[in-house]
């Protein structure tokens, strides 16, 4: 159930910036269009041109979050395994993390649990381990006392 909640939050957060980003694509395209309307010479080409990085970098940011979704989808159906990898639930002794993507931290019941990826400084330390074994980051060691 725990796994659930985490994989929900997970995707939840894909969702939203996906509308977010959608909308933003939309504010744009009526930008380009009134852009193209104007004749102003310079000042149209460079608004113009404006306009068209911002629509390139905001591309990137979907690309990016339908990889995230890519990842996060196939481990809706995760079974725990004795070693941390993607969809794992790995807990320590100093905090809990979710393995699929990255996204702000949530609380549920009282507990704080960090989604993070397996491409992070921790996600890339934790991949691998087993109940018992402990990593080092930033100067704290924790040590593995659960992997669901």
């Amino acid at each position: 159930m725990l796994k659930k909640s985490l994989f929900q939050h997970c995707l939840d957060h894909l969702n939203k910036n996906l509308v977010l980003y959608e909308k933003r694509k939309l504010e744009i395209l009526a930008a380009l269009e009134s852009e193209s309307k104007s004749s102003a010479g310079d000042k149209h080409e460079t608004g113009r041109a404006m306009v068209q990085l911002e629509r390139e970098k905001l591309g990137e940011q979907i690309k990016a979050m339908e990889r995230n979704l890519s990842i996060l989808i196939p481990l809706e159906k995760h079974k725990t395994s004795k070693k941390a990898g993607l969809g794992s639930l790995v807990k320590t002794d100093q905090l809990n993390y979710y393995i699929a993507i990255s996204t702000p931290a949530i609380n549920i019941d009282n507990t704080d649990y960090f989604c993070i990826s397996g491409q992070s400084p921790i996600g890339k330390l934790l991949l691998g381990k087993k109940v018992g074994e402990g990593i080092s980051f930033n100067g704290k060691t924790s040590t593995i006392t659960e992997i669901l």
